[in-house]
């Protein structure tokens, strides 16, 4: 068995989640395992396509894999990367070990390449929150991620690419942000209302309070 680390979001909140991926004898088919929903479920084709069109072998034996932990519903298509790649460490394709140091996201397409997942800000928040330090995911999602001080970004184009880094690490440099880290446009509050994510119908309240000059932070409550 192998494992390798992803992030789940909950609501406004991110967990870690441990992908299991045993490869053993039996009929050559996948299950997929730790509450997932459909989109989840789905992964099965997309990631078999993905490992194939990329260039690998579809194990042909049996493969489980299980989304820990168990108890929380997992949701969104962020888990095809990392499923990918321990099945191919289960499979021998690929060295586990070279897995290990690294939190994985990404959504797969047919041919192997990477589309940006949701949720990426609040993943970097939670890996500096447990200790991770090095994030692998789409390269779209890049910019976003280095907003977090204290992790290395590693963004990447495909599936190929990704085994790549893995492979031979010392080849490569962590992601660069061109806007840096966040900072505060105004130092005078110490926060830049652009820095908000999302949240679109709470921001519209806030500008329809200030442009009309009511008051705000008296109805503010500490939760």
């Amino acid at each position: 068995m192998r494992i390798v680390h992803s992030l789940g979001l909950l609501g406004m909140e991110t967990y870690p989640v441990a992908i299991e991926v045993d490869v053993s004898s039996g009929l050559p088919v996948i299950s997929l395992i730790g509450l997932a929903d459909t989109t989840i479920k789905e992964s099965k084709e997309r990631v078999k396509s993905a490992i194939k069109n990329s260039g690998f072998k579809w194990p042909g034996r049996r493969v489980t894999v299980n989304l820990a932990p168990s108890d929380i519903k997992k949701e969104g298509a962020c888990f095809d990367l990392p499923i990918a790649l321990g099945i191919l460490a289960a499979d021998g394709q690929i060295n586990p070990e070279n897995l290990e140091n690294y939190c994985i996201l990404g959504e797969l397409s047919l041919d192997g390449s990477l589309r940006p997942v949701h949720g990426v800000l609040l993943a970097a928040l939670s890996m500096v929150k447990n200790g991770y330090k090095n994030l692998i995911l789409p390269r779209e999602n890049a910019e976003e991620a280095g907003l977090i001080p204290g992790i290395s970004i590693w963004p990447q184009k495909n599936l190929k690419t990704c085994i790549q880094l893995l492979h031979q690490p010392q080849l490569y440099l962590p992601f660069q942000p061109t806007s840096g880290e966040i900072t505060c446009a105004d130092e005078k509050y110490g926060l830049d209302y652009c820095e908000v994510k999302g949240q679109y119908f709470a921001k519209r309240a806030l500008e329809v309070a200030v442009a009309g000059g009511h008051n705000i932070i008296g109805h503010w409550t500490q939760t």
